[in-house]
C-alpha cells in the first residue's frame, strides 16, 4: 500500500515526547475510546499514538496497528514493552494490496488515520478497506498535516470516506491538522 511514505528514520521525530506539547494523544483519543474496544490504527509509525490508544482500551481491549514499514513496528513493540502495553497491542505489515485487515471486519469500535491517509497510493480503496473492518456505528478520526494537505484536498478525502459509508460527525480542532470524526452507517 505504500505510495509516499515517511522513512522510517522520521519515526523517531514523530515518536518525541515533545510532541505533546500541541498533539497530545489522551486529549485527542478520550473523547472516542474506551476500555475493551478494539481499535484499528493504520500507519502508526512508531506508536506516538498507539501506546495512549492502548492504556485507554486497557487490558480487556485491543490495537491493531498496520504498518507497511516493519521498522517502524519493532520500534512501536519495543515501547510498547517497555511500557507494559506489549499484550494489548497486535501489530500487523500491511500487505502489497490492502491493510490485511479482513478479519476485523464489522470488529472495530474506532479507527485512527493519523498523517497517514495522504500516504497511500489509493485513498477510496484504503477508506473502504477501513470502512469494512468498522462496525456500524463505530468511529473513524482522520487528521491530516496542513503541511501536506490542503483544505480541498482533505475535503476531497472526506467525500472518499462518504463514499466508502462513513458521515461526518465533527471537524474537531487538532493543532497543525484539518481533522474530522467520522461514524460508520
Amino acid at each position: 500500500m505504500a505510495h509516499r511514505v515517511c522513512p522510517w528514520w522520521i519515526g523517531y521525530v514523530l515518536a518525541n515526547p515533545v510532541r505533546k506539547l500541541w498533539q497530545d494523544p489522551h486529549a485527542i483519543l478520550a473523547p472516542f475510546v474506551r476500555e475493551g474496544m478494539v481499535v484499528l490504527e493504520p500507519g502508526p509509525g512508531m506508536g506516538f499514538f498507539t501506546l495512549e490508544l492502548a492504556r485507554l482500551v486497557a487490558a480487556k481491549g485491543r490495537v491493531v496497528a498496520v504498518d507497511v514499514q516493519e521498522r517502524m513496528l519493532a520500534a512501536l513493540r519495543r515501547r510498547a514493552v517497555r511500557r507494559g502495553l506489549g499484550e494489548r497491542i497486535e501489530t500487523r505489515v500491511a500487505q502489497r494490496d490492502g491493510l490485511g485487515v479482513a478479519d476485523l471486519a464489522g470488529r472495530v469500535d474506532f479507527a485512527l488515520a493519523f498523517a497517514m491517509v495522504h500516504e497511500v497510493p489509493d485513498a477510496g480503496r484504503f477508506l473502504a478497506e477501513v470502512a469494512q473492518a468498522v462496525k456500524p456505528g463505530g468511529r473513524l478520526l482522520i487528521a491530516e498535516p496542513r503541511g501536506h494537505v490542503d483544505e480541498a484536498q482533505f475535503a476531497a478525502t472526506l467525500d472518499l470516506a462518504a463514499r466508502a459509508g462513513f458521515r461526518l460527525e465533527s471537524r474537531p480542532p487538532i493543532a497543525s491538522s484539518h481533522a474530522a470524526v467520522l461514524v460508520r452507517t
